[in-house]
């Protein structure tokens, strides 16, 4: 039985292991002639959030976040990814707004997604210590398989543990 991908989700928060994860993302894309999903959640508990009175917040995630603001997100993907994928022209960009990894999880069972690529540590240190890593909470939730990344140049300290 051969392994192969139709549909790579790659997960960005814009980190430095989240750029290192798309380089093995695009890679894994080509090898499989795979549909590339370039994937940003735009951090927002408010939208799982009810009011005092628990009734929806009014207008929902659109009370917070425009659709102005998805498109910048989506433009910002654009200049950071599109420049680094050569002649490979079977890409997507989308973004959305929510928990990053409640948005990944839905995303990628609605649109079919095979493999997920993503950065082992994103950039924010608030949300681990709140919701725990991103990567984990995907990895156990995933109906697909997850590939965690690390930036190879940061470097895990044994002797700093404990000080």
């Amino acid at each position: 039985m051969a392994i192969t991908y139709q549909k790579i989700l790659f997960c960005t928060d814009f980190s430095e292991d989240a750029d290192y994860a798309f380089l093995t993302a695009l890679d894994m894309a080509e090898k499989y002639q795979a549909r590339l999903i370039i994937f940003h959640v735009l951090h927002s508990p408010y939208k799982y959030m009810r009011s005092v009175v628990d009734e929806p917040a009014l207008g929902g995630e659109e009370t917070f976040i425009s659709p102005e603001v998805i498109e910048k997100i989506i433009k910002n993907l654009k200049e950071r990814y599109e420049s680094k994928m050569g002649d490979f022209r079977q890409y997507e960009f989308h973004a959305v707004v929510g928990v990053p990894f409640v948005e990944i999880v839905r995303f990628s069972r609605a649109e079919d997604v095979d493999f997920i690529v993503l950065g082992a540590a994103g950039s924010s240190d608030l949300d681990r210590v709140t919701f725990g890593s991103t990567a984990e909470n995907v990895a156990r939730r995933a109906h697909c398989t997850v590939m965690a990344i690390r930036y190879p140049e940061k470097s895990f300290q044994l002797d700093k543990i404990g000080k």
